[in-house]
């Protein structure tokens, strides 16, 4: 059977590389498909126009958006193997 390395659907996670404060921000514009600038001016907006009351959402989706996983690191290969430079062979099924 043929396990998808991709999830089929979208996440939204803070991620690690574009943060400002939290990431939750970044996640939302990434989960939109939308620049993360326009998400943080739309939220400076909204703070605005609520009296502040819209920053108490932050902390909040701060602690329940989950960070997106590290990425690991690739497998080290011996130069002296034969089969260096060449692609990994496929995972055994």
């Amino acid at each position: 059977m043929n396990t998808p390395t991709v999830a089929p659907y979208k996440q939204l996670r803070r991620p690690l590389d574009d943060r400002i404060v939290a990431g939750v921000c970044s996640g939302i514009g990434r989960y939109l498909a939308v620049d993360p600038v326009l998400i943080r001016v739309g939220f400076v907006v909204l703070a605005a126009l609520t009296w502040g009351a819209a920053v108490l959402a932050y902390p909040i989706a701060w602690f329940l958006m989950p960070e997106e996983p590290a990425p690991t690191e690739p497998v080290w290969r011996d130069p002296a193997d034969p089969t260096w430079g060449q692609p990994p062979p496929p995972p055994a099924g």
